[in-house]
């Protein structure tokens, strides 16, 4: 890895002082053929065109890197292409700029890309920058004057309104000193006016990658949240693998770790060069998930040549990644140019994106820049058109108050339920204050930690627990009223009420609160309201008691349905009723469908089997189908349910035509 020309390395991170020498990211912009890359390496001795085709034709292609140093300032500067053809390749290379550098050609004047990566820098919600007027050696000073008037026009309303312009000359050193003056000067300000607050974990867009022979894949990136250090291990997105880091390289030197800021080349083994592509992207396990539905504000661009509309299809640039997406409008049927909408993407392949972070949207064939956004719901559900407590909710989620941005975020994840990670990405938080934000709320009873199967734990909102159970306590009585002769019922039953969730480890968890505080009681895995009472009457209280004498009386041969009939009489249309409610009160235990036999016969039955196993097993024989009938004074009938039950429940287990105890200690 030594030997890899790392010349895009750079680092930044405001919290951190590197000596006396702190790091940012500088992007250019521009039209095709202003400058921009003869201008960068004039000032840093690097050329930038890296590729045989750039060099062939004269043209920049793809995003190039160079350093600069200033006084008190390192400067990464990332070159991008002004060809109209490879604004994608500008949009890869602008995610991570600190600062810009928008060049504009004296002897050309303001051109469409210049307009264009203006405005693509506004959507990207850069804050500072310099201008450079060049090639101001082939033109006079009047004309120059002209220009830089109609530059200023142009930026006027932009955060370049006040930007100084610097004239210059890459071919004569014009001017190099004063932009360089300024440069410095912008990098002071964005260092004391820091936009945008680490939150902790690492994530890097991957906007590069390249194999090193005898160490393999490497990919390149700037940092945009966090430090990376060797070993550490991180997802690879949107693939969910997890990789660990075998070495780092910054400014062509290895390093140790990477922050914030920073650009960086990081070598991942046992990752084939031909799995990488740019878009994907590096983090901390757990805290990005990929999607293919994205919530956000739409804004349409002042100048656009069209509305955006309902269903329009777009292609969709966030972070390094570029792919095709429908368009959802949420509020409306189209945004006009300058104005804004709630939206959503549906995107034909998966992203991984945070809260607040910048999108761009082009048309359908990537020839025009038609608006952009801020993400509010990185990983979103579908969102009904027009629904308004949704459109209130997801309004709330893209203002400024933290807490509210919590709340909304708990309420748009429902019973799927939240997580510090989540509440990270969702709301833009950093990681120590979104854990402190669910421990809070756990603690004042606003959020509730359940049991979601094995070690699996959600959060939940508290209303929407009681929103569970509401509907628990509501399917109970329904049964009730549908079956009043019951007291209790089958859990499975009383939980069907909530099948729409599709977890039932959670269910079961909402059950069981129930039946801890009491709301519901019951008697052998059934429950019931506690002030439930069933409404027998007195000739069915007696044809109960008859059934249940029968169930003994038949002791292994239970009843048949006939001569049940026969007993219940003028009730035989409530037999099943009062069936189900011996069962319920523990009279009777069922063994196959529609077959009982009396608790005490079913207890008598286990200790005989047992105890004859047991005798059996000291010989090394089992007992067969016909051994467990005669034993019982049973019938084949009979005899084959009950052995299948005595499988069931773990009393014996089936080798061929064998039964043998399950647990061979079992007395």
């Amino acid at each position: 890895m030594d030997s890899v020309p790392f010349d895009e390395g750079i680092q930044y991170n405001p919290r951190m002082n590197h000596g006396s020498t702190r790091s940012l990211i500088l992007g250019t912009a521009g039209h095709i053929d202003h400058g921009k890359t003869s201008l960068v390496r004039a000032l840093t001795g690097i050329d930038c065109d890296r590729l045989p085709e750039e060099k062939a034709r004269g043209i920049t292609i793809d995003i190039g890197f160079a350093q600069l140093d200033l006084p008190g300032f390192k400067l990464g500067v990332v070159d991008v292409p002004g060809h109209e053809r490879f604004i994608r390749n500008m949009l890869a290379g602008a995610t991570g700029f600190d600062l810009a550098l928008l060049v504009v050609a004296a002897d050309d004047s303001i051109m469409p890309q210049t307009r264009e990566h203006l405005e693509i820098l506004r959507l990207l919600g850069l804050r500072h920058g310099v201008i450079a007027l060049t090639k101001c050696d082939m033109v006079d000073s009047t004309t120059r004057e002209v220009v830089e008037m109609e530059v200023r026009d142009l930026v006027q309303g932009t955060f370049l309104h006040d930007a100084p312009i610097i004239h210059t000359a890459a071919t004569t050193g014009m001017g190099l000193p004063e932009l360089r003056e300024a440069l410095t000067s912008i990098c002071h300000q964005r260092i004391l006016q820091p936009h945008a607050t680490d939150p902790g974990w690492f994530r890097m867009a991957i906007d590069r990658s390249f194999v090193v022979q005898g160490h393999g894949t490497v990919v390149t990136g700037t940092v945009q949240s966090g430090t990376l250090r060797i070993g550490d291990e991180v997802a690879w997105l949107p693939t969910g693998q997890s990789v660990r880091i075998r070495a780092i390289h910054r400014h062509d030197k290895p390093a140790e770790e990477v922050s914030a800021g920073m650009r960086a080349a990081l070598n991942l083994p046992g990752v084939r060069h031909d799995e990488i592509a740019r878009g994907q992207e590096l983090a901390t396990p757990d805290m990005l998930v990929p999607a293919r539905v994205l919530s956000l504000r739409v804004r349409a661009l002042a100048n656009a040549p069209r509305a955006l509309r309902h269903r329009q299809q777009l292609r969709v640039h966030l972070g390094t990644l570029e792919c095709l997406a429908t368009l959802s409008l949420l509020d409306c049927d189209r945004v006009a140019p300058g104005e804004e909408g709630l939206a959503q993407l549906f995107l034909e392949t998966p992203a991984t994106a945070t809260w607040g972070q910048a999108v761009v949207l082009r048309d359908a064939s990537g020839r025009t820049t038609l608006g952009g956004g801020k993400i509010i719901q990185p990983a979103a559900r579908k969102i009904r058109r027009r629904h308004i407590e949704d459109l209130e909710h997801l309004e709330k989620q893209a203002g400024d108050d933290s807490e509210t941005r919590c709340r909304m975020a708990c309420w748009f994840a429902g019973f799927a339920g939240v997580s510090a990670g989540a509440l990270v990405r969702d709301t833009g938080l950093q990681a120590d204050a979104a854990a402190a934000w669910i421990a809070s709320g756990r603690l004042s009873g606003h959020l509730v930690e359940m049991s979601a199967g094995g070690t699996r734990r959600v959060v939940l909102e508290a209303e929407r627990v009681t929103e569970l159970e509401e509907r628990l306590l509501a399917t109970a009585d329904k049964l009730h009223n549908k079956f009043p002769l019951l007291g209790h019922h089958e859990r499975q039953k009383v939980e069907s009420g909530l099948d729409y969730l599709n977890d039932q480890p959670l269910v079961a968890s909402v059950l069981d609160r129930l039946i801890a505080r009491k709301a519901l009681v019951g008697p052998m895995g059934r429950v019931g309201l506690p002030d439930f009472k069933p409404r027998l009457t007195a000739a069915q209280r007696r044809l109960k008691e008859q059934i249940v004498q029968r169930y003994k009386e038949s002791a292994f041969q239970p009843p048949e349905p006939e001569v049940l009939r026969a007993v219940a009489g003028t009730n035989a249309n409530h037999l099943k009723e009062i069936l189900n409610v011996c069962e319920a009160e523990g009279w009777i235990v069922p063994f196959s469908d529609e077959q009982w036999l009396h608790a005490a016969r079913e207890s008598e039955m286990r200790a005989l089997v047992v105890k004859n196993l047991t005798e059996r097993a000291l010989k090394g024989t089992g007992m067969t189908v016909a051994d467990i009938r005669d034993l019982l004074g049973t019938t084949r009938k009979f005899a084959v349910p009950l052995c299948e039950y005595l499988d069931r429940i773990g009393i014996t287990r089936r080798e061929g035509d064998l039964r043998w105890l399950a647990h061979p200690t079992q007395n």
